[in-house]
């Protein structure tokens, strides 16, 4: 990492005694973090600085309904980044536990409340009611390059089809990057009205899992300087095979603010790499945009297939169960899951594959799979979420549903040839070659022709249902209702 970049990134402060108590400093503010957990690139920050205020109160509200709805992954994401955004504001991070609007009516108009917008139906809703507390909370920036909201068709109406949104996304385009605000500007605060709310900074809940992306802001640069200067050229072609780190792996630190995208958008070119990898930025900022203009596909299909049938009962549950815990029997499938579980993360290919196994071959609504991932996933993202799951089911945008039927022993063997993914994540089938690790129910004399269902002598379940099967299955369901 040169010392630019680590500067930009790391922004790390000068000690301070002084304190500042916005009833007696008129030229007192506070900055609201919420997804934007990083002092560089900070539209919020420069907003205030740039209305002249010269004492800035770094502030974090630990509201329990976010901290309840999320899974340890991202509790523990969280509690490390707000340990590493404490440490290079030199403690002076004020974090306090309550609903915000009970919080930050302490403030009231006494002084400004500077954050990012939040585009979100709970965040709005949030801000709404905070708004009538009669708080003066301004915003500016937000966790995304193109606000959602902010691009329209030709008839006026938000895009639902990727496409022609990126195109519009580009031509729309977005500010420069803003620069790391002087050490002088933080403060700490000394009001007693927030002593009802004081308390730490959580504690982790996984202190040991070191399988989670880091939290430390220089290592975050690191990260950004290796994918950008090393292994974006490849990322065309390396982005789907899971058992290469053929990834930026950036998506955490983007759903957290610890880097903005627009930060990764002025260092990409044009090569065949760049280029993908900023249509992959574009997807989160779509997915965000969907869900802004129609927010009620959260939880419910953007594009319903009236009359499509799950399955449901007993056995619907036993399935659901089985792929939650790696234990489907198609093996590319199962390590997935099992990466989930053991990392708070899976690979991109990987997570279609799995989705299309739940909804197209074990029939079961995609909202339940989504329900799990946000459970589960350390860069749960609702947007990116609900509108991937929807992708897959066919019942959101883009939607293709006879086209979109993965057959999960040949995505294996394309993505994962040699099955070193396989392995590393199902270790009962480690001592298996690549003819065999992706049929482990197969002998290897009877590959051609065989019966599926007969297994090797393994440790391993027999699969849970027939992909062949069940596609004709999930096919005919859909056609029924075209």
């Amino acid at each position: 990492m040169t010392a630019d970049s680590a500067s930009r990134f790391s922004c790390k402060l000068h000690k301070t005694t002084k304190q500042v108590s916005v009833s007696d400093q008129s030229t007192a503010a506070y900055i609201w973090f919420r997804r934007d957990l990083r002092l560089d690139d900070n539209g919020a920050i420069s907003a205030a600085l740039g209305d002249g205020i010269a004492n800035l109160i770094p502030l974090f509200v630990l509201d329990a309904r976010l901290w309840n709805s999320s899974g340890d992954a991202r509790r523990s994401y969280l509690a490390r980044s707000l340990r590493d955004l404490d440490a290079q504001l030199d403690g002076k991070l004020l974090v306090v536990r309550g609903a915000p609007t009970d919080v930050l009516a302490t403030i009231g108009s006494r002084a400004p409340v500077y954050c990012s917008q939040d585009f979100g139906p709970f965040g709005m809703r949030r801000d709404a009611d905070v708004i009538k507390q009669g708080v003066d909370l301004r915003f500016a920036d937000s966790p995304y390059a193109v606000n959602p909201g902010s691009v329209f068709n030709l008839s006026g109406n938000p895009y639902k089809v990727f496409t022609p949104y990126s195109k519009a996304w580009a031509a729309h385009g977005w500010e420069q990057s803003y620069p790391c605000p002087p050490p002088s500007v933080w403060q700490r605060e000394s009001d007693d009205a927030f002593a009802p709310f004081m308390c730490a900074i959580p504690d982790d809940p996984l202190p040991e899992m070191a399988t989670l992306p880091t939290a430390i802001a220089t290592q975050i640069a690191d990260q950004v300087e290796v994918f950008l200067t090393q292994r974006v050229g490849d990322y065309r072609d390396n982005r789907n095979v899971p058992s290469i780190d053929g990834t930026s792996r950036l998506s955490t630190a983007l759903k957290y603010g610890r880097i903005h995208p627009r930060t990764l958008l002025s260092r990409l070119g044009n090569s065949d790499g760049e280029t993908v990898f900023r249509s992959e930025l574009c997807w989160r900022e779509f997915y965000a945009d969907v869900l802004f203009n129609f927010p009620a596909s959260a939880a419910h299909d953007l594009n319903p297939i009236e009359g499509l049938t799950y399955d449901v009962g007993a056995q619907a549950d036993m399935r659901f169960e089985a792929w939650c815990n790696g234990q489907t029997g198609y093996p590319i499938v199962d390590a997935g899951m099992r990466q989930l579980l053991q990392e708070g993360w899976m690979h991109n290919r990987v997570r279609m594959i799995v989705a299309s196994f739940l909804a197209k071959d074990l029939h079961l609504w995609w909202k339940r799979g989504a329900d799990w991932f946000m459970k589960h996933l350390v860069d749960g993202d609702l947007a990116s979420n609900t509108h991937g799951w929807q992708w897959t089911a066919g019942t959101g945008t883009d939607a293709s549903p006879y086209f979109r039927v993965f057959n999960p022993t040949t995505q294996g063997q394309r993505f994962d040839p040699n099955g070193d993914y396989i392995r590393r994540y199902v270790p009962e089938l480690a001592h298996l070659d690549a003819r065999q690790i992706h049929e482990p129910w197969l002998e290897p004399k009877q590959r051609k022709g065989a019966s599926l269902f007969e297994p090797a002598t393994l440790d391993y379940p027999k699969p849970i249902v027939d992909h062949g099967v069940e596609r004709d299955e999930a096919l005919a369901r859909y056609k029924a209702r075209k």
